[in-house]
């Protein structure tokens, strides 16, 4: 018994090593082959390695799994198959992804091991791509219906942060793109309320920005145009003078609007950062963890604070999520139809958003996290203290207390998943078009200024349509 034990004490470090460099797997390195499918535009192969993937497939995992499906199968051209698992993700995010047993995963074992929720703008996305798998489809009332859910969403999301201008409480973007929606289906009052919300959220910003993105002038002589279009003179007038912009209401023509949408490059993927705490005791009494850069959480312990031991937690590592951009290849462009050149302005920037809404939550995450860390270590130091109580060593106790300190080890674990098939960012342009064919050259620029031009075709019918237009790279 005692040559197993020692033999088991002397092979822990080694075991704890080797399972501590697998369980820092990333998710990303996890779904390695399905993403440099995915880059690579090999959507058949990549569907096949999500289909495969052990880590996606758990149930914790079936949003990100159902978010990842829409989106290839979107890329594919598949739209009514990538409404039907967007539309499951939908009534999943709908019927809750929390409960008792998920927290208990999280306050036991690690944040990465609970059910997936979502990042707040990864679900405003997808109404974004709903709407637009229904516009392909030639089905606007169905579109007109996530229109309708952005406001929905709009309002869960200023309920959970009190509307703070702080918070990511709104999202411009999906407000714009509801104004759109709205204006496809000829209901410009509708349109101007939607394009005057996000008008607003920029406006309440000094610099007229939100979340990298400056407020496109596009949007402001939308929401000018819809306001004279509503006889709405005087609000007209207000935003001119807002904008500081003079605005002409043109003629409509025959051929009627394209609303062309620049996907470009990928969305920032987690990786695991370490970071070192230790425990401190303030004068009245009140438990704080505290690092070398100064950062001090509080300790909101729901037992006798005065009975924690500061030598039983001494110093935590927390494993904890850090995003890394992926550089686009190209930076700017243009389309040009009918003798007219426009350039993309930015509508959304997802990449600002992922690394702003991880920086906003910080400091309530890494409390969470460090509370289970210093719960554990308090367990672990409490079954050593009691193997050598009475002069003597409990081998079952010591082992015990070798077994939490293992398990501490190993289960610590960040949370490094999130949907990494997103564009890093969004521009749109918009231009008239001509009755009948139209030839819209797409030009794109890389960093050194090396141009690339794509041509598609757009047949003009007197409506607004709208074209999404994604580079992986």
């Amino acid at each position: 018994m005692i040559n197993i034990r020692t033999r088991f004490f002397r092979a822990s470090p080694v075991i704890g090593v080797m399972l501590f460099l697998f369980g820092c797997t990333t998710y990303n390195q996890s779904l390695t082959s399905y993403y440099k499918n995915v880059y690579a535009g090999n959507y058949p192969q990549a569907e096949k390695d999500l289909d495969n993937n052990g880590l996606i497939q758990k149930p914790r995992n079936k949003l990100l799994y159902l978010m990842e499906k829409g989106r290839v199968t979107h890329l594919r051209g598949e739209y009514e198959e990538s409404n039907k698992y967007f539309n499951n993700a939908d009534q999943l995010l709908d019927s809750g992804l929390t409960g008792v047993a998920d927290a208990a995963v999280g306050l036991l074992v690690n944040s990465m091991s609970q059910t997936y929720k979502g990042e707040d703008f990864e679900k405003f996305m997808i109404h974004y791509y709903k709407a637009l798998n229904y516009l392909y489809l030639n089905n606007i009332e169905d579109a007109i219906v996530e229109a309708r859910r952005i406001t929905l969403q709009a309002q869960d999301q200023g309920d959970k942060f009190n509307n703070k201008d702080n918070r990511y409480s709104n999202d411009a973007f999906a407000l714009m793109f509801q104004g759109m929606l709205y204006e496809r289906n000829n209901d410009v009052n509708n349109a101007f309320i939607s394009y005057r919300n996000a008008a607003e959220i920029y406006l309440k910003n000094p610099d007229q920005a939100y979340y990298g993105t400056p407020m496109p002038m596009r949007l402001k002589e939308d929401v000018i145009r819809t306001a004279m279009l509503n006889g709405f003179t005087t609000e007209a007038d207000q935003f001119e003078k807002t904008f500081g912009i003079p605005y002409t209401l043109g003629k409509p023509t025959e051929g009627g609007v394209l609303i062309l949408f620049w996907e470009n490059g990928l969305a920032p993927v987690k990786t695991q950062e370490d970071l070192f705490f230790s425990m401190v005791r303030h004068s009245d009494g009140g438990l704080f963890f505290v690092n070398g850069a100064g950062l001090e959480i509080p300790f909101n312990y729901s037992g006798d604070r005065n009975r924690v031991n500061l030598k039983s937690v001494e110093s935590l590592r927390v494993a904890f999520p850090k995003y890394i951009a992926q550089t686009p290849y190209y930076l700017s462009g243009s389309i040009s139809v009918n003798n007219e050149q426009v350039p993309f302005e930015k509508a959304e920037d997802i990449n600002e958003l992922a690394f702003k809404t991880l920086q906003q939550r910080t400091l309530k995450e890494l409390g969470k996290v460090l509370a289970r860390l210093a719960v554990k270590k308090m367990a672990e130091y409490g079954l050593r203290a009691a193997a050598t109580s009475d002069g003597k060593t409990n081998g079952v106790l010591e082992g015990l207390g070798y077994g939490v300190q293992l398990y501490s080890l190993l289960s610590e674990k960040a949370d490094t998943r999130n949907w990494q098939s997103l564009p890093s960012s969004i521009s749109y342009a918009r231009v008239l078009l001509q009755k009948g064919a139209n030839k819209v050259s797409i030009t794109l620029k890389n960093a050194q200024g090396v141009a690339e031009t794509k041509t598609i075709e757009i047949q003009g019918n007197g409506t607004m349509q709208f074209y999404n237009y994604a580079t992986l790279r």
